[in-house]
């Protein structure tokens, strides 16, 4: 039926109700009720009537036929051939009842509602949530109880200084605490009150810090490049431990891709760390790494520069190594793409890396540029490194 293309049909109404389902938009209203609300509502014109009457007429039809939820507005459509006529002119929903029986969600509304229910009895600072994410929170359902269960302990335990593991509420154990990071962040960011958060941990990573349980001792790994009978040793400590040593380095190389951290070639009075990547705080307290001059070796990509971006949030006085336009322009042969390339600015790069940030970020070489660390030539690698060599 050709009308079905022009105007609206009354799977277009239910797609529009199911549309606002998908956004949220249904169960998690919190101001006025928007009902009664009004659909769009394609219809036909004056004009259809004398060229279109039998479309028209099923049209209307076909409309009134499945008014069980929606209520049809009509009016007057008059041609000098065919008279007037009765068409419909607006659809309305006019209670979220009715739109939720539209687009057959009740079961789900019905768990929603207990939610709220439940919710408000135990944790009712967390009904704004609620309504700003119903859809995850329905996807939740089934473990909601034992996320507020969490919450609640938290409120009663704030900063316990205890191992996830050592946790004791029924139903729940470290790993169901452990793989709703997420989730808990949001919802104990809204429960506990500010002195029982440690808003310098960010992140489903450092969870365990920012509501002050105790966490398995960071370790960071290195190698020394010139100690002799040394070199070539791996040797991992906890933070605490790193933070103590008293090295005789003063040049700290840290790279990012494990098998260069490996191979990275002897250097006079130097050490080399194997980087974890956004984590740089865990060498934020290392009094002596201060004193050292510290170069980063990333890819040249967007996340290499930010990634670079973030040591300078911790270490200033970190230089970049081998992220240079020299560097990307000679080994075009080893080229690659960028899955997904940072857009953000990146205020502690250096006038040149900005440059060449900018222009990776912004495809002026070529969309999507990248060169990864391990693709740069190793006698490439040895020839940047031999200006160290030298030094005490």
């Amino acid at each position: 039926m050709g009308w079905q293309v022009a105007w609206t049909s009354p799977a277009d109404l239910r797609a529009q109700a199911l549309k606002l389902w998908d956004k949220g938009a249904l169960l998690g209203h919190t101001q006025a009720s928007p009902f009664p609300l009004r659909l769009k509502l394609a219809c036909p014109s004056s004009a259809d009537l004398a060229t279109r009457f039998a479309d028209v007429r099923l049209w209307a039809s076909d409309l009134r036929h499945n008014a069980v939820h929606y209520r049809i507005q009509e009016r007057e459509l008059r041609h000098r051939e065919v008279g007037s006529q009765a068409v419909p002119d607006a659809v309305w929903l006019d209670t979220l009842e009715a739109a939720i029986s539209l687009i057959g969600k009740a079961k789900e509304a019905q768990r929603f509602a207990a939610l709220v229910a439940n919710t408000g009895d135990l944790q009712p600072a967390l009904l704004p949530w609620l309504a700003k994410r119903p859809l995850a929170a329905l996807a939740l359902s089934a473990e909601w109880s034992r996320l507020l269960a969490v919450v609640t302990w938290l409120q009663a335990h704030p900063r316990p200084g205890i191992y996830l593991r050592q946790v004791d509420i029924a139903g729940v154990d470290s790993k169901f605490i452990e793989g709703h990071r997420s989730v808990l962040a949001e919802l104990l960011d809204i429960a506990l009150p500010c002195e029982a958060i440690e808003p310098s941990a960010m992140g489903a990573a450092q969870f365990a810090r920012r509501y002050g349980f105790r966490d398995k001792p960071l370790r960071i790994r290195f190698r020394l490049l010139d100690a002799p009978g040394a070199y070539g040793s791996d040797i991992s400590l906890t933070q605490s431990a790193f933070e103590q040593l008293a090295p005789q380095v003063s040049h700290v190389f840290i790279t990012e891709n494990e098998v260069n951290f490996l191979a990275f070639p002897p250097v006079a009075g130097s050490m080399v760390i194997f980087g974890a990547g956004y984590g740089f705080e865990v060498l934020a307290n290392a009094p002596w790494l201060h004193r050292c001059a510290v170069h980063y070796w990333g890819d040249i990509d967007t996340h290499g520069f930010a990634i670079l971006d973030q040591l300078r949030a911790t270490l200033p006085h970190a230089q970049s190594l081998l992220m240079d336009r020299a560097t990307l322009l000679a080994h075009a042969d080893h080229w690659g793409e960028e899955p997904q390339p940072l857009t953000r600015n990146l205020p502690r790069l250096t006038a040149q890396e900005g440059v060449l940030f900018d222009d990776l970020r912004d495809n002026r070489v070529r969309p999507r540029l990248r060169l990864e660390q391990e693709r740069v030539g190793f006698g490439w690698v040895q020839q940047a490194l031999a200006c160290f060599k030298s030094l005490p």
